[in-house]
């Protein structure tokens, strides 16, 4: 299995992105992986080459680029040249840390997307108080979504609950304002009426307050609202741990008290890492495309590899066509 990786995307590339990748290899024993970018930056820091190759380019994609304008003309970026890698057969799927948005044009662009799919949709994995999770689509591929969209976003993810996260029978909840049947603007109304009539799970509305109470399996809405869900969640996480921080080191006796809590906090923030599930997806396209965290360190790197290896494993294109297949029937 060929995993394409773009070394220079993220905070901290390619230190970090090329750490994740010989772990990544090290643990799964039939994965290859091409490292796109500067090979004397990648070089410096790779230790073991078996079963990694270094593909050189010069060019990257930056975060302050303009998404499109970037893809189209920095052909030789090595987020583009990733991307090539998958749409030419070379490799099976591809991940980046880089520029969200010249991600998501790349995918779109390069890579293709699946036939009945309108619109391609960004979907991270957010942990759950009880530990399972739930997949959260879309979270900011499309600002604007139609009720076809949003049911096509549902589909997908039960695809990917299914195969990836093991869930026979995936509970869809439909992120609203409220829970009741007749809640929210007019494209949720129309989705929640799209989604009654598929054989999907669908357990109807839920609210931002119950997502991380493990409400739904898998979680829809438009890519505006799912942003903001998103950065009110990553927000209020990092303000706790934050406020939790001063707490414990505000004097002598929570000094003493934290180093009794420390291995139960570094256990609980474990645990609301969602970097552990992986990067978030983009649904919908011919190969599967994961954008890692801006930030991610070489841990995040291999969940991203073993997100993407999994993805390949189970053959998740195929079952999303099939899916598509079987609603237009």
């Amino acid at each position: 299995m060929k995993i394409a990786i773009d070394a220079m995307g993220g905070d901290h590339a390619p230190k970090e992105i090329v750490l994740g990748a010989m772990k990544a290899v090290q643990h799964f024993t039939d994965v290859h992986i091409t490292l796109f970018g500067d090979e004397a930056q990648i070089r410096s820091h790779l230790t073991k080459e078996e079963r990694i190759t270094i593909i050189h380019t010069d060019e990257v994609i930056e975060a302050t680029d303009e998404p499109v304008r970037a893809v189209r003309r920095k052909k030789n970026a090595s987020m583009v040249l990733m991307a090539q890698e998958v749409k030419e057969g070379r490799a099976d799927a591809c991940i980046s840390a880089g520029n969200t948005g010249a991600l998501m044009a790349a995918g779109l662009f390069v890579v293709g997307r699946i036939a009945g799919i309108d619109r391609p949709a960004l979907a991270p994995t957010l942990p759950t108080v009880g530990g399972e999770g739930f997949l959260f689509l879309d979270v900011g591929a499309n600002v604007d979504a139609r009720p076809e969209h949003i049911l096509q976003y549902a589909l997908m993810g039960h695809v990917y609950a299914q195969k990836i996260r093991g869930i026979s029978r995936p509970r869809i909840g439909l992120l609203n304002v409220g829970t009741e049947d007749q809640k929210g603007n007019d494209v949720a109304k129309r989705t929640f009426q799209l989604l009654k009539e598929t054989n999907l799970h669908f357990i109807g509305n839920v609210e931002a307050r119950d997502l991380l109470q493990g409400v739904a399996d898998v979680v829809v809405t438009d890519g505006f609202t799912g942003n903001v869900a998103l950065k009110t969640i990553e927000g209020t996480a990092m303000s706790v741990f934050s406020m939790l921080k001063q707490a414990l080191t505000s004097s002598l006796s929570s000094k003493l008290a934290a180093a009794v809590l420390k291995p139960k906090l570094v256990e609980l923030k474990k645990m609301m890492d969602y970097s552990e599930y992986g990067g978030a997806a983009l649904f919908g396209l011919n190969a599967p495309v994961i954008k890692a965290h801006g930030s991610s360190d070489a841990n995040a790197i291999f969940h991203a590899v073993r997100q993407a290896r999994e993805m390949v494993a189970n053959d998740i294109i195929a079952t999303i066509k099939e899916s598509l297949e079987q609603n237009r029937s």
